[in-house]
């Protein structure tokens, strides 16, 4: 695969509190980081000269940030202090998808001195299932063009 921007996202999408509505968030989203960790425990002995590493648990964790629209980012976040469900989230960019379970814990809102009105939202792996890229196909039906990606999950395009 050649090298590419972050432009032009093809899906971020966040379940509401129900944990099953998918809401595409991209529009309202600025900035976004995320990242794929695993634990390391150091088992180095005393009989070597070097460190010796296991590569433990895997991990996932995301922090959206954005523009405050209330009938979109708001619908989706304003739940976050008072329930506690696993939010599927979806991401997918330059035909490559990466989806979690996730637990948002905070929804902070801002007003700064300029006025504009701004979020951001942390979310953690919730279930314990790893996060897998997973390369968007394009395959064909009876309806047209669908994205699907090599495991079976549905990619947004």
């Amino acid at each position: 695969m050649a090298k590419a921007t972050g432009l032009g996202w093809s899906t971020l999408t966040v379940s509401d509190s129900s944990g099953t509505n998918q809401i595409d968030i991209r529009d309202d989203v600025t900035d976004l980081s995320f990242a794929t960790p695993r634990g390391v425990q150091d088992t180095t002995g005393l009989d070597v000269s070097a460190h010796e590493r296991l590569l433990l648990l895997a991990d996932f964790s995301i922090t959206p940030k954005g523009v405050f629209n209330s009938a979109v980012s708001h619908a989706v976040f304003k739940t976050v202090p008072s329930t506690s469900v696993n939010r599927p989230t979806i991401i997918t960019v330059n035909a490559t998808n990466l989806q979690a379970n996730c637990l948002y814990s905070d929804y902070a809102i801002t007003r700064g001195n300029t006025g504009e009105l701004t979020w951001t939202a942390p979310g953690a792996l919730a279930d314990g299932n790893v996060p897998v890229w997973s390369l968007c196909l394009v395959s064909r039906t009876l309806k047209g063009l669908r994205w699907v990606s090599r495991h079976r999950r549905r990619c947004s395009g």
